[in-house]
């Protein structure tokens, strides 16, 4: 990608369009754009250089408040046509702005073989856990029994776990943080731009409107520090107000501890190995929170290198053209080797 190192220094009011912001006073999205913004500028790719792709949903009004190409597409497609474009242009920086709606629902296929092939592209993931634009319909990450428009008596269904579903189709980086946490998030949002292959950020954004309070347990200041836990590459898992509590493995599961007590020290608490080939850890980490009482775990998750699809695919194109130097374009293809002509009858 190239950078803007030597020309004018970006900073996030380049990434700033001119565009007024349509969501909803109090909004989560409104904290994921600002952070957005600054990331791209700490990334360091030209406006030009970047392109933002969404599908449907309010989180998919985002390429209109970025200042650099975009494209607004159809319901659940975003993944797909961002999948064409990274392959046919890979020097370009490409976002993708969706929601759980738009990603887990009707983008689901395209959603699990973009991870699967690891096309290099950076989800920003709006969870808010409701359909909003679309007036409080549940979503696909709705809790079990989650009352809504759709749902009056309660869903009758288990919800995906985002990380759960990306671990699933071989991804090699999730990330997850809060929409108030605008420098965790940035941190995760330049970890992504900085992944080679597809990298998943999930946030948990509340919906004022229509989902209120719908990730309280994590966000409220009060309770944050005992109910979460920021992961960082390299760090002890440690959490808690007193920072004296730790993730330690009991066993084949995870077990939140007092350090001090029980017989349990520093040596005892795990560290974090974002690197770690092998997802079983990290998946057990992002599924923290999710059916006990352990603490949400938030920051980059996994982050494991590995070829991208679309620098397969150019790697692979190059190597056809030195091999069969009469092959330069598709025409070349098709017209190489035998072929049927296919002509009207005269009667």
């Amino acid at each position: 990608m190239d950078t803007n190192a030597n020309a004018v220094k970006l900073d996030a009011k380049s990434f700033k369009s001119d565009q007024y912001v349509r969501w909803c006073p109090g909004c989560g999205d409104h904290g994921v754009l600002a952070t957005l913004q600054k990331a791209m500028a700490d990334v360091g790719v030209t406006t030009e250089q970047t392109a933002v792709i969404s599908g449907i949903g309010c989180s998919s009004r985002l390429p209109y408040y970025i200042n650099a190409y975009g494209f607004h597409t159809i319901h659940g497609r975003a993944a797909a046509i961002a999948t064409g474009l990274k392959t046919a242009r890979p020097d370009l920086c490409v976002w993708i702005a969706t929601g759980d709606g738009d990603s887990l629902a009707i983008g689901g296929n395209h959603f699990i073989h973009a991870v699967r092939r690891n096309v290099d592209l950076n989800f920003i993931l709006f969870n808010n856990r409701i359909y909003g634009l679309t007036k409080g319909q549940y979503s696909p990450t709705s809790e079990r029994g989650f009352v809504s428009k759709s749902s009056p008596y309660g869903t009758v269904e288990d919800p995906f776990i985002p990380a759960e579903l990306c671990f699933g189709a071989r991804g090699r980086f999730f990330a997850r943080s809060l929409d108030i946490d605008m420098k965790l998030l940035g941190t995760c949002m330049v970890a992504a731009a900085q992944h080679k292959g597809a990298a998943i950020v999930e946030v948990l954004v509340n919906c004022v409107i229509f989902n209120d309070g719908v990730h309280k347990g994590v966000a409220d200041r009060a309770t944050r520090e005992e109910r979460s836990i920021v992961l960082r590459h390299g760090e002890k898992m440690i959490f808690g107000k007193e920072k004296n509590k730790g993730i330690v493995l009991d066993g084949l599961r995870l077990k939140a501890v007092t350090i001090g007590e029980d017989g349990y020290t520093l040596d005892d608490v795990l560290t974090h190995d974002a690197h770690e080939e092998d997802p079983t850890l990290h998946t057990m980490l992002a599924m923290m929170g999710t059916n006990d009482d352990m603490p949400v775990a938030m920051g980059v998750i996994r982050d494991v290198a590995g070829i991208s699809y679309d620098e397969a695919v150019t790697q692979q194109i190059e190597e056809v053209k030195a091999q069969k130097p009469g092959i330069r374009k598709l025409e070349d293809v098709l017209l190489k080797e035998a072929y049927w002509e296919v002509k009207a009858e005269e009667l």
